[in-house]
């Protein structure tokens, strides 16, 4: 992991924009859509966050952030939807109709 660079260092987040500490979402974030979380793994993975300041900033437990960072690299940006964790997370069935999927 790279070190923390300079309040004013940038990186270009996963839509291509540019992010900066000062554009991270905000510390009290409550609702994490799709962009927020690959923006906060953007930041870790390119030193404008330690691993340890995003836990602590936005209240995430190592494992959470983790698992946006799993969900990335294995799913791509689709990976992060929380209403379609069953499409992508493996021995889980799908309940359609009141049957699983494996029926």
């Amino acid at each position: 992991m790279l070190p923390p660079q300079s309040p004013h260092a940038s990186i270009i987040g996963p839509e291509g924009q540019r992010i900066t500490r000062d554009t991270l979402p905000p510390a009290n974030t409550k609702r994490w859509v799709i962009r927020r979380k690959a923006e906060v793994v953007a930041a870790v993975r390119g030193g404008l966050l330690t691993l340890e300041e995003a836990c602590q900033r936005y209240a995430l437990t190592m494992e959470e952030f983790l698992s946006w960072q799993r969900a990335i690299e294995q799913h791509g940006l689709p990976g992060l939807r929380t209403t379609r964790l069953q499409d992508y997370r493996p021995g889980q069935l799908r309940v359609v109709a009141g049957r699983s999927a494996a029926e």
